[in-house]
């Protein structure tokens, strides 16, 4: 007789629990825009959630602990004219959010540590470059102000936030609407599926499409992709007959998938959320109401099913908590934020554990809030992995900083550099200092040859009044 082998795993046993009622957030009129994205955002500090707003676009921003009831008054963040599409996080300071509009723009916003009396209205920056909607946002994972935004125009944008400057524009790379995009772990490499039923591994520096493969989901609904820690990417789609599937692929060999499989017959588009540190990934479908998860290993079947979570009413869009934010004491090893047409749910996904110490198998070491490069260093080809941090003694969010921006003048245009003036942009801090020294000897002999060339033409003055009066 033969014996069935169950498959060792930790995360065997994760189970999903809804907060209770008063860990809620309620009369929130969540946005009804039809569009594709998560709606809602969430960090160690705030929750974030696109709302229906009068006359434009506009999103409220909750502290995580301002639970309970929401003032209807209470303020929102509103500046685009038209419905807001998608909102992310910066994951190097946990104070700035990006909001992408169907009014063709995006605004970075500075949010504050206190609640605002009225609505912020003034964006830190707003950048302009797409010429149709916005309605894809991601932050670089490792570089400082890297921010990539997707367009109805076909067009992705990399900017750099800090100057307001267009770093990269990747606009001949795909032929009809993008669907989604996802950076890798370091930033080097961007997964992207698009309209045309291709999925695309793209080098963004290099504007090239590193790998590409055609109809890796057959169906003509929305694909989504994200990479795995090993590089592989997971996918979400649908087949020919519409039934939902996912599947996970080796870009270095895109002719056939790792693994393939199909799940239900339900329309709405599955959006997928990964993590790294346990290499889950958790779906949650538009109009579900339930989430279901899959840990992705190395062994075949290589995505294997983990468990299901599910509750009455459907989702209206999903949040997904950064690990730094989890509580490490509970073994939390995920926690997601359900839209309600209403209110906003908090779902803890724990694996069960007798022990009160800090479990380091569930909790290696985590990306952190300082970035690894520059925006210049990470567009001059360097790259570096996240900065980790240990939760062993749980994370305590940073203070408020601020993000500067330096918007370049466009009014400052340099003369032409003369053969001095070119020297110059090599010279040292030593010999800079030295032409400082010089250029202020300069001036200051200026001043004192001016004032005696005024004092000259005073007296000039005077001996000339003094001949007119003799003449008389």
């Amino acid at each position: 007789m033969s014996r069935r082998v169950v498959r060792q795993s930790k995360f065997r046993h994760v189970f999903g629990q809804a907060a209770k009622a008063d860990q809620a957030y309620e009369d929130i009129r969540v946005s009804k825009v039809t569009w594709d994205s998560a709606f809602c955002a969430v960090n160690p500090k705030f929750l974030a959630i696109i709302v229906e707003a009068g006359g434009g676009g506009a999103f409220i921003v909750l502290p995580l602990a301002k639970t309970g009831r929401v003032d209807k008054n209470y303020p929102l963040v509103t500046g685009h004219t038209g419905p807001v599409l998608d909102i992310d996080w910066c994951p190097h300071n946990d104070n700035v959010i990006a909001s992408a509009s169907d009014d063709t723009t995006v605004m970075v916003w500075q949010i504050p540590d206190y609640t605002p009396v009225r609505n912020i209205t003034e964006p830190v920056i707003t950048l302009e470059g797409h010429s149709k909607r916005v309605g894809i946002l991601s932050w670089h994972p490792t570089a400082r102000n890297v921010l990539l935004s997707a367009g109805g125009d076909n067009v992705i944008i990399v900017w750099n936030v800090g100057t307001g400057e267009v770093l990269l524009s990747l606009d001949d790379i795909h032929p009809d609407v993008i669907h989604s995009v996802c950076w890798n772990s370091n930033g080097s490499l961007l997964a992207t599926t698009c309209k045309d039923k291709t999925l695309r591994i793209i080098d963004p520096r290099k504007s090239q499409v590193v790998a590409e493969r055609f109809a890796a989901h057959e169906g003509m609904r929305p694909m989504r992709a994200v990479f795995t820690r090993l590089g592989h990417i997971f996918t979400t789609g649908f087949t020919r007959m519409s039934q939902r599937e996912l599947g996970l692929w080796d870009p270095n060999n895109f002719e056939e998938p790792v693994a393939l499989q199909e799940m239900d017959t339900s329309n709405g588009v599955l959006l997928p959320f990964y993590d790294p540190d346990s290499s889950i990934v958790y779906l949650c479908g538009k109009g579900d109401s339930s989430i279901r998860y899959f840990e992705i290993t190395e062994e075949p079947p290589f995505v294997h099913y983990l468990n299901t979570f599910s509750s009455k009413e459907p989702q209206r869009g999903m949040g997904f908590m950064p690990k730094r934010g989890l509580d490490v004491s509970k073994c939390e090893i995920a926690r997601f934020y359900k839209l309600h047409e209403r209110k906003c749910e908090p779902i803890v996904m724990t694996v069960p554990r007798k022990s009160d110490l800090f479990q380091d198998d569930l909790y290696p070491d985590t990306p952190g809030p300082e970035p690894a490069l520059e925006a210049d260093e990470w567009l001059s080809g360097q790259d570096a992995d996240p900065v980790l941090i240990s939760l062993k003694e749980g994370y305590v969010p940073p203070k408020h900083r601020e993000l500067r921006v330096t918007k370049r003048n466009i009014l400052d245009v340099r003369p032409p550099a003369s053969p001095r003036r070119s020297q110059s942009a090599s010279e040292t801090p030593l010999s800079q200092q030295h032409t400082l020294e010089t250029l202020l000897e300069e001036i200051k002999a200026l001043r004192e040859r001016v004032q005696a060339q005024e004092e000259r033409i005073t007296a000039l003055e005077n001996m000339l009044c003094e001949v007119v009066d003799g003449t008389d």
